[in-house]
């Protein structure tokens, strides 16, 4: 099988060219083809010599990959099917378009929300992804073919690393897609336009807070130890409080933001006495918390926590100085809001 060339970044494009004899720049070329101009084929890498063509396609590809079915929600959301080097295992990518005034009249923003791996490891009780489980990393190519291979790829204003999988799990091939996602010689984003979700895998966490200069958003559900580990089994492995203290070394008070996502289930992390310990927590971090309703599941005990203890829970953390947003739920109809990608598509296409 030919390597691919979408996801590799520009030294690596380089050592590719040196390794064909090409010269020392084409490297920067086919990065430009790649990246600026999106072409799919490398014929089409036309100020390339027809010799230098010829000796990438026999090793090479670029290797964009499509989506195989895409689902539209009644609030505009698209959900994207994209296939996987596993057979018959395929990765979700959500286009979440957000409007002017809450009216369609204009988008304001388009966000892609990118998965990072085929199913995740970690065990999340509230979410539809690693119910089925495990089964390969995404390249780095993969990943861009996410942001690249969807219709509204032009238009893109945002991206957030919140689809299937955990993204610290994967960080070799996220960081590849990262650098070329906010590299002058890739799509030349500003890394203001990119959030990191993670529950917290410290090791990889040390490493993207020293090597990136993206959004940070934290999954943290609960502010009491025990029973956060009862929804999330990482807190087990890595400590939300070990989390925090490594966070609390970096310095967010200018662009770079760190957000804290925290699903709203009924009776168990809405109370009163949550809210409170979860301002202990963060007291004194400049951070702001997205509040989440919960997307119901299959077979799972868990609920929804009620409008009026959404909204309770909301001001008692504004009143501690904590800024608290409540995060709309969008594509919900088409499985496509927090916690429901599985991989699969609708056993009927939404029109």
């Amino acid at each position: 099988m030919k390597e691919i060339l979408l996801g590799k970044t520009l030294p690596e494009l380089g050592e590719i060219a040196s390794r064909l004899g090409l010269p020392s720049y084409a490297g920067g070329q086919i990065a430009r083809w790649l990246y600026q101009k999106r072409v799919t084929d490398i014929d089409a890498m036309t100020n390339l010599s027809k010799n230098a063509r010829s000796a990438l396609s026999e090793k090479y590809e670029v290797g964009r990959i499509s989506p195989v079915e895409s689902f539209t929600s009644a609030d505009g959301t698209r959900k994207y099917l994209f296939p996987t080097r596993v057979e018959g295992k395929f990765v979700e990518t959500v286009m979440i378009p957000q409007y002017e005034d809450g009216s369609e009249g204009g988008v304001a923003r388009a966000t892609a929300c990118v998965s990072s791996q085929i199913g995740c490891k970690m065990g999340c009780r509230f979410c539809m992804t690693g119910r089925g489980g495990f089964h390969g990393q995404l390249s780095s190519g993969e990943i861009i073919s996410q942001l690249m291979g969807i219709d509204e790829a032009e238009s893109l204003t945002n991206a957030v690393f919140m689809g299937m999988g955990e993204p610290l799990d994967n960080w070799d091939e996220v960081s590849r897609a990262l650098e070329v996602i906010t590299s002058d010689w890739g799509l030349g984003w500003s890394p203001k336009r990119v959030t990191l979700s993670t529950i917290g895998v410290l090791p990889n966490l040390k490493r993207f807070l020293e090597e990136s200069r993206c959004h940070l958003a934290v999954s943290l559900h609960n502010p009491f130890p025990d029973e956060r580990a009862s929804l999330m089994p990482v807190q087990k492995g890595w400590p939300l409080q070990e989390v925090l203290s490594l966070i609390r070394k970096y310095d967010f008070t200018g662009q770079r933001r760190v957000s804290f996502e925290y699903t709203m289930f009924a009776g168990v992390n809405d109370t009163r006495r949550h809210a409170e310990a979860l301002a202990r927590l963060l007291k004194g971090l400049p951070c702001r918390i997205n509040l989440i309703r919960f997307h119901a599941i299959p077979d799972s005990p868990l609920r929804t926590s009620s409008p009026e203890a959404i909204a309770a829970f909301q001001a008692r953390l504004q009143k501690a100085g904590i800024t608290t947003t409540l995060r709309a739920s969008r594509g919900e109809d088409i499985l496509a809001a927090c916690g429901l990608l599985a991989g699969k598509g609708l056993k009927k296409k939404t029109q």
